[in-house]
Formats: structure tokens, sequence, C-alpha cells
């Protein structure tokens, strides 16, 4: 064993998902090698011990690192604690406690609201049952986890002779993968006493006034919009202009993260690094995330150049249950340098700016962004339409809006649209 010091290290919600179903015996204590079903992600951990913390900075477990392919690393746990976070923790049973409180009843998994046939149908069992909740986060259509739980409550009220648990599930990335490792968790909670639900049908009243609440339509939830191309492809006027036409419209609040503005506020201090980029986007994201948590709509206009990061944010955002929604302006780097008025390119192709995006630093395209819109020869208002266009057709904007909110404004993607300045480098 290593007598090296470990580092501290804090994972996704999903590893803390998956050290407490090691603490309740659910999993072995164990991360997997890449392919397994319990695996840390931990980029750039160099590393031989790594102490697993909360968000809170609460060591929870040590990792013997055994393997690491550079984006995951893997090895025998230690557990030091069981992590305590996050609301309805007090519906927290582990298998055993669930046996031993609960011993003979039929165990009902719950992954969506209960109907009127599902009731019915636990009914005719004329037991006591246990709805177990399985506490998967990230999608957006099926509403929060709180929410699933506060409708199962009401389903337990209408029942009369039912309780309620919870079990940590997070998503494994892949809907088969997903699918055996519920499997997996079930059989720990409920071996060979399953009663399952089919799901369909009506909901009752009671459960359908919980369900309303958590689940606003889709023009109501809270949104990310994220801009994504080169340095003076027009994003941040882009953005600048949507900004303007939502907060025109007063129905939601409405957050502008423009690259210059992070620069100077939420990012001052860091450098034009690839690692201090990344920490940028991460950082705006994580804003916007938390914005879309809480309904508001969250618009960001970095380059972000790098799709492993706008997958991240695309995470963050979803975990929090907002809409995330990508837009690349897809404006030629010709055209970029074209509108240089600060001879930013110029002075990169020069060797002068080092790592600039597009001549000495890769841009990855997106491969499906929700809209791609180059602004190449159009006026503001012409992109502003197909960005509206295209959130409306999404769901994001309710009908009608870019009829009603387009005016003339009288500005062009131009060179004289607005300087560009080396802080708009993500």
């Amino acid at each position: 064993m290593s007598h090296d010091l470990p580092v501290q290290y804090c994972p996704a919600e999903r590893v803390l998902a998956d050290l407490a179903l090691m603490a309740d015996g659910v999993v072995a204590p164990v991360f997997e090698p890449p392919g397994g079903q319990v695996v840390l992600d931990a980029a750039e951990i160099t590393a031989t011990q790594l102490e697993l913390v909360d968000p809170e900075g609460v060591p929870l477990a040590t990792v013997e690192v055994e393997g690491n392919d550079g984006a995951h690393v893997w090895g025998p746990v230690t557990l030091l604690t069981r992590p305590e976070h996050g609301a309805f923790r007090q519906l927290h049973l582990s298998p055993a406690q669930l046996a031993e409180q609960y011993h003979g009843w039929p165990t009902i998994p719950v992954s969506g609201p209960l109907t009127h046939t599902d009731l019915e149908d636990i009914r005719a069992l004329r037991r006591s049952v246990v709805l177990l909740v399985l506490c998967e986060s990230g999608d957006v259509a099926a509403g929060s986890v709180a929410g699933l739980i506060r409708a199962t409550l009401a389903a337990a009220e209408l029942l009369g002779d039912a309780v309620v648990g919870t079990a940590p599930l997070a998503s494994r990335g892949d809907r088969e993968a997903d699918r055996l490792f519920r499997e997996r968790v079930v059989a720990a909670y409920a071996p060979g006493r399953v009663h399952r639900v089919a799901g369909e049908g009506e909901l009752p009243v009671e459960i359908a006034d919980v369900i309303d609440v958590d689940r606003p339509p889709t023009h109501q939830r809270g949104l990310v919009v994220f801009f994504t191309g080169l340095s003076g492809s027009g994003k941040s006027t882009l953005a600048r202009a949507l900004h303007d036409v939502l907060l025109e419209q007063g129905h939601r609040t409405v957050t502008s993260l423009d690259g210059d503005i992070v620069r100077r506020t939420l990012s001052a201090g860091l450098t034009f690094s690839r690692r201090d980029r990344e920490a940028n986007i991460y950082r705006i994201g994580w804003v916007a995330a938390e914005i879309s948590r809480h309904g508001g709509v969250a618009i960001c206009s970095p380059i972000a150049p790098f799709e492993q990061t706008r997958q991240q944010v695309r995470r963050m955002v979803a975990d929090a249950g907002g809409s995330f929604f990508l837009i690349h302006v897809a404006t030629s780097l010709e055209e970029c340098e074209h509108r240089d008025r600060k001879g930013l390119y110029a002075k990169a192709r020069r060797g002068e700016i080092p790592d600039f995006t597009g001549i000495s630093s890769p841009y990855e395209e997106p491969d499906d962004p929700d809209v791609r819109v180059d602004t190449a020869g159009r006026t503001i208002d012409e992109a502003l339409a197909t960005v509206l266009a295209a959130l409306e057709t999404a769901g994001h904007l309710e009908q009608g809006t870019p009829g009603r909110a387009l005016r003339d404004r009288g500005r062009r993607c131009s060179p004289g649209t607005r300087s560009h300045s080396a802080a708009q480098r993500p």
C-alpha cells in the first residue's frame, strides 16, 4: 500500500450516489475500469490515493488507485461515512433496514407518478406495501427527484397502508446500462418479492396537482441558451439581441453571462491557458445551471471551443432540472477575420497571441446543435428570427413569439456591430 498522502477530490453527483449504494451494501466498494457500472471520472488525477469529499468538504471515502487511463481511475474503496445530503434524506433506508422494519411487505419500485390504475393494482394486493422511489436525476421531462417523492407521498396517503422509501440511482449515461443497473439496485432492495406497476392511465387529482407544480410547461421551465462560435462570429451581439427581446416580453427573469462580463467578474484572474479557459466555461455553466434551477433564463455567449466542456455544461443544466439549448454561430473563419477591427486574428497569425481559437488553438464544431446560424451578410434581426423560431419550435417560447418580438433595430452583423477584444476568448 502506498504511503503518499491522499489527494482530496470532490466527485460528480453520480459518484456520491454510488458511494451511498456502497455504504448500503448494494454494490461492492470498488470503482471499476471503464466499461464497468461503477466508474469514477477523475481527469488529470495522478495520485495513488484519493480522498473523496462531498461538496462541503466532508471526507466520505478513500480510494487506493490501481489504474488510471487519464479520464478515470479505479481501485478499492474504504468508506469513511455515508453521504448525507439532499431533501427527504429521512426517507432513505438501506436494504437491511428495509427488511428489518418492513419484513414481508411487497416492495414496489417507483420511477414515475402512480396512476389510478397503479393504485387499484396495489390495493388488489390487500397488503401494506413499500413504495421505493428510485431517485434518478437529470431528466427534465420527468421532473425533479423531490417532485417524484412528493407525488409518491401523496400516493401513500391515498393508499392508507403504504410507506415511502428512497434509493439513490444515478444515470450510467447509457439507456441499456441504466436499465441493468436499475434492476441491480431493485434486486438488492427487494430480493424475490418485487411488485411492479405499469405507470399507465390518468393521475389522481392529488398527485396531478403535485406534478403540475413540479413539471411546468416547457416555455416556463428554467432555460440555458448557450451560444458558441469563433471570436467575431456575432454570437455576443446575437445573444444581447435575444436578451433584449426576452426582457421586453417580461415573462421570465433573464440573465446575460457574456464572455467579457464574466472575464471581468466571475473569472477575474484566470489566464487564457486551456486549463483556465475550461475553468471559465465551467463557472459560466455552473451559474447558468443554478439560474435554470430557479426557473430563470440564462444566456451565455463564450467561444466554448471544446465539445467535452459543452457537454459538461449540458449535464450540469440537466442535473439542475433546466433545459439546455445550444446555438452554433457558424460564421466562417474568413468572415470573422474580415470583421476583426483590432487585428487580433492578424496578431494570432504572426504568433503574437498564443492559443487563439481558430488559429493556434482548435475549435470543435458541435455535431448536433439545436440551431446553427451564420451571421455573414445578414442583419441581426434576420439572424435573431432564426434563433427565436428554433426556440419556439422546441417549445421554449410561447407560440407567436418571433412575430411579436422582432422589430427593426437597424443593426447588422458587420465589423461595426461590436468590438471584439481579446477578453472574448473563452
